[in-house]
């Protein structure tokens, strides 16, 4: 018979080779509850940046103080309007009267410019911007000089294309545009009790496309707050048309009016309903920032208007 092997010895309690052994065994038993814990807690990160993710992309834009929605996305208005004290950028320059701001205040329409005229403005926009844009997040077509945001700088587009410009805009697009530039005209002199004649189209009259693109100059920072009497020095009543969807074509870019103690917002509408008008006086009483781009892109066209003759421009035509 093969002699039988003998295990070691076993070593007295308390001895060290026993402190070893008893050391190993909770390695051994520690190491998969260790893992584990790592695992859970990978996962449980996970979860919550997917969670953050999410929120950030489907934020209002809270991040920015917003303490009231005066136009929520999801809510069809005929018409708001909310008045304000007017401030004293008019009386530093010369008044026409029945014209000039005493009534001041913001408003929103959803009734003036129909879903299918406001996507056919985008496509406006769509073209013209198809031949240059900014290498930062903000592009920006105005129709009326020409100028085109192309790379860090601008080019007018009239003479950088010249004749070829014939095959990306046509007659019927002008129409559009200045029955467009006409509604926008008749609500905002509903509203503030002007007469529409003595309202003049005033530059700049532009479109805008905006991304999350980082900014490369100083144009593509559209986020800062200012007023646009003092940026422009012309305008007397500002209007926006959104040419988006809101959380369905890009998320952030709210338009901001920034009062003192709150922050009001005007979001544009969702559900495939572009069309959206927010306008508003253009002085001091609505200091104002759009939030920045967080994904997507978000189209719309401001148009501007004066009291003062000398400052009006003319509707857009083909050279």
């Amino acid at each position: 018979m093969a002699p039988q092997r003998r295990g070691a010895p076993k070593a007295p309690e308390g001895s060290a080779a026993a402190e070893r052994r008893r050391a190993s065994s909770a390695r051994e038993d520690v190491a998969p509850r260790t893992g584990l814990g790592k695992l859970l807690k990978a996962a449980a990160l996970g979860a919550c940046a997917a969670l953050a993710t999410l929120l950030l992309w489907s934020s209002s834009g809270s991040d920015d103080g917003v303490t009231e929605v005066l136009a929520p996305r999801g809510e069809v208005l005929p018409g708001r309007f909310i008045e304000v004290p007017c401030s004293e950028d008019y009386d530093s320059q010369r008044r026409f009267e029945g014209c000039t701001p005493r009534k001041c205040g913001r408003g929103v329409t959803d009734a003036k410019v129909t879903r299918e005229e406001a996507e056919r403005i985008r496509s406006i926009a769509e073209k013209g911007l198809s031949l240059g844009g900014s290498h930062g997040g903000a592009s920006i077509l105005d129709l009326h000089s020409g100028a085109l945001s192309v790379g860090k700088h601008f080019v007018n587009l009239y003479r950088y294309f010249g004749d070829k410009i014939h095959t990306v805009f046509s007659e019927e697009d002008l129409r559009l545009y200045r029955d467009v530039r006409r509604k926008v005209q008749l609500t905002i002199a509903e509203a503030f009790g002007v007469s529409p004649s003595s309202l003049y189209l005033t530059k700049p009259t532009f479109f805008s496309r905006i991304n999350s693109t980082g900014a490369r100059t100083a144009h593509d920072e559209y986020w800062h707050a200012h007023v646009d009497k003092v940026t422009y020095g012309s305008f007397d009543y500002t209007s926006l048309l959104y040419l988006s969807d809101y959380l369905e074509d890009f998320g952030g870019g709210r338009f901001v009016f920034m009062d003192d103690g709150a922050n009001r917002t005007v979001e544009p509408r969702t559900g495939g309903h572009p069309g959206r008008v927010s306008f508003f006086t253009s002085g001091s009483e609505n200091l104002h920032r759009v939030e920045k781009v967080l994904w997507g892109t978000r189209y719309a066209i401001t148009i501007a208007f004066t009291c003062d003759p000398d400052h009006g421009i003319e509707d857009p035509a083909l050279p």
